[in-house]
């Protein structure tokens, strides 16, 4: 069994808490959070859980296999540097670190000690995002021309803006499709929060010429988790708000777009909608498992602490380019 101590039990760590509970070859040992009615609450709905506590030093004293930080991301280097002294594993919810040397010194920190770092980038884990993958690797697209991604409405966050709460996501999905990012320019402003960016528009460049944008937004009326990969032979469209037909992929005819303008028919994308089968499995059991799976086999993380770096290092180059 993988013991495990989760701390945080605000927006998601009570997820965390859910599918390491319910998975089978995992004890969890304690719990922590500074509200402790937050803590009761958890606990009617995980009797099994052994203990609980306000303070995270009684955490460190338990003889766990990996440390859940679910915290404020201001708290996450200061938290996983005292889990990772103490020769815990930990997962770390995104973003990784708010600056890049944190983060390059709990890698470091990391390796000296002798035990894994998982940074939890949910979306790499969504059968979606696994599926555009291998629709991206097949080639059906073709030559791969632009992303445009919106991510907007989710809860305020007084620690970070909305670039590192929510093009967080974006970027982590585009460096596991295997595309090198390149931040050209930013458009953001202040809506409500007092002191951080609301909302962006993010453009970017992806392997030296793929036109890319990305939008995110706290304060939309309506949810929407959508992202566009347009290709000369075909256009993928992602809505992962849609419950059951998350993936459309378009067929493009160049012979429409070559003919006479007729303003009583004009052209658009033509050709046939294929509608691509996804299993309907939550992204974060999934990523539960992956992590398990690695803390018993002693394999590689398949997001590592590296990984949260290199995203870290595009959301301050956002914050650099927005100032």
């Amino acid at each position: 069994m993988v013991k495990v101590g989760i701390v945080g039990l605000g927006y998601w760590g009570p997820n965390l808490l859910r599918n390491f509970y319910n998975h089978q070859y995992v004890s969890c040992e304690i719990i922590c959070d500074l509200d402790e009615e937050k803590i009761k609450r958890q606990l009617k709905h995980y009797p099994k859980v052994k203990k609980w506590t306000r303070d995270f030093r009684d955490v460190l004293k338990e003889d766990l296999d990996l440390v859940v930080i679910a915290t404020p991301p201001e708290t996450h280097y200061e938290l996983t540097k005292l889990a990772i002294e103490q020769g815990k594993n930990v997962l770390v919810e995104k973003p990784f670190t708010t600056s890049i040397k944190d983060a390059e010194e709990l890698i470091e920190l990391s390796k000296k000690k002798k035990v894994k770092i998982f940074v939890d980038h949910t979306f790499v884990f969504n059968p979606c995002v696994k599926k555009i993958k291998e629709i991206l690797q097949s080639g059906e697209l073709g030559e791969i021309i632009y992303f445009d991604s919106e991510r907007v409405r989710a809860p305020y966050r007084s620690g970070v803006d909305v670039i590192w709460d929510l093009a967080v996501h974006d970027f982590s999905i585009l460096l596991y499709l295997g595309y090198d990012i390149q931040i050209k320019d930013i458009l953001a402003t202040k809506l409500f929060g007092k002191h951080r960016s609301d909302i962006a528009h993010i453009s970017f460049v992806a392997n030296g010429s793929i036109l890319g944008h990305i939008y995110v937004n706290w304060f939309s009326p309506i949810k929407v988790r959508k992202m566009i990969i347009g290709g000369k032979k075909k256009v993928l469209w992602w809505d992962d708000v849609h419950q059951f037909e998350k993936i459309k992929i378009y067929e493009n005819s160049e012979e429409a777009f070559v003919r006479d303008e007729n303003p009583f028919f004009p052209t658009y994308i033509s050709g046939d909608i294929r509608i691509v089968r996804v299993d309907n499995k939550e992204p974060l059991s999934i990523e539960v498992d992956s992590v398990v799976k690695s803390i018993l086999s002693d394999t590689e993380p398949e997001v590592s602490g590296e990984d949260g770096l290199k995203v870290v290092k595009l959301l301050v180059e956002c914050e650099n380019l927005a100032r």
